[in-house]
């Protein structure tokens, strides 16, 4: 007996004692298929064999799905404990100061985001458009300017949310950082009867940070503990 036939006895006997090996083996599988239908010719039509390629075509698409399904989910929860992380930050300060300090260093890089402003409305300032900076973080604004702000001029009804792509920030928001700003949320505040309404905005240079198409669930719960946090320093 050759050395070669030795080979092919030794190879028959695994694949007769593990023929799984076989089995599992998609393109091995694939292979034996077409050499079984070349065997049979052209004048026959293997129906079965149609049936497992649409089967495979099908599995493959669930498959797809099944790995879109995991990804997002898990992208979810990575984005759950981000806000929950930043929430637990911003809880931490027990004076004003502080809190904002927090809010423009801590929180900013727990939640990825190069800038974040906080406006609040107030009826002392001068102007129409007037924005007054009071530090890195907080600035004040005429009645009416978070509305207009958010709204950009379409009429559509304002949501707590919104989130969008630009070609540069706003300089009254933004100041010498506005140039890099490429995509913001923008967090309506409504801090309780008889109280002005405020405006939280987030900043980033990547255009693709924040979209109209993104999910805005995780930014309303981060908004409505900010809101309330800020009532108590408000009171």
């Amino acid at each position: 007996m050759s050395k070669s036939q030795r080979i092919e006895d030794s190879l028959r006997e695994s694949i007769i004692s593990r023929p799984d090996m076989i089995l599992d083996d998609k393109d091995l599988m694939q292979a034996l298929i077409a050499a079984n239908e070349r065997a049979m010719g052209g004048n026959i039509i293997d129906l079965r064999g149609i049936a497992m390629e649409r089967l495979e075509s099908r599995l493959d698409r669930l498959e797809d799905t099944h790995r879109s399904v995991i990804a997002a989910a898990y992208e979810n929860l990575a984005g759950t404990n981000q806000i929950h992380r930043a929430v637990l930050r911003m809880l931490d300060p027990v004076e004003f100061e502080p809190f904002l300090q927090d809010l423009g260093t801590e929180v900013a890089q727990i939640l990825r985001v190069d800038v974040i402003k906080l406006v609040l409305e107030t009826a002392q300032t001068d102007g129409d458009t007037v924005v007054k900076r009071v530090g890195e973080v907080l600035s004040v604004s005429e009645p009416g300017f978070v509305e207009a702000f958010v709204s950009d001029g379409r009429e559509a009804p304002l949501r707590q949310v919104t989130l969008r792509q630009l070609q540069q920030g706003d300089a009254r928001i933004y100041g010498d950082k506005s140039e890099w700003i490429r995509s913001e949320a923008c967090l309506k505040l409504d801090f309780g009867p008889g109280r002005l309404p405020g405006l939280l905005v987030l900043g980033s240079e990547d255009p693709h940070m924040f979209t109209p198409q993104q999910g805005t669930d995780l930014l309303g719960f981060f908004a409505g503990v900010f809101e309330r946090t800020m009532r108590r320093w408000l009171s």
